[in-house]
């Protein structure tokens, strides 16, 4: 059988605080938006804008690092794949939504520390660095 790719990367601005929960078994899981934004110049010589909204949902630590350390309106990386999952409501109309599931979050930009993140070794020359 021949082998897939379905990786996404995507650079965005986060267009809500992440939202943590916890399935029935224990397992942290985050969800929050991302903006992504493309300009480009038009055949006409104007200049247009358009945003795209991914859906984004991280498991396990990586679901506890983004609530601790992501809030609304920062830069942030994020990289994963596209899983598109499925429900029927209580009227029996079928609902799809397509989401980015994450595997790696690089905060950009402002840091804004969350309450429990601490800079223990202040002699590390490399400022830029985050412990994920």
């Amino acid at each position: 059988m021949a082998r897939g790719l379905n990786k996404v990367m995507i650079i965005g601005m986060l267009g809500r605080d992440p939202e943590l929960r916890y399935t029935p078994s224990g397992r942290p899981v985050a969800s929050f938006s991302v903006a992504t934004s493309r300009t480009w110049t038009s055949s006409d010589g104007e200049r247009r804008e358009e945003t795209e909204w991914f859906n984004v949902v991280a498991w396990g630590n990586l679901a506890e690092i983004c609530k601790t350390h992501l809030t609304k309106g920062q830069q942030v990386y994020v990289e994963g794949r596209l899983q598109t999952r499925g429900w029927e409501d209580e009227n029996g109309t079928r609902h799809y939504r397509t989401e980015l599931v994450a595997n790696e979050m690089i905060l950009l930009g402002d840091r804004h520390p969350g309450p429990d993140f601490h800079d223990a070794d202040t002699s590390n020359d490399d400022k830029d660095s985050f412990p994920f």
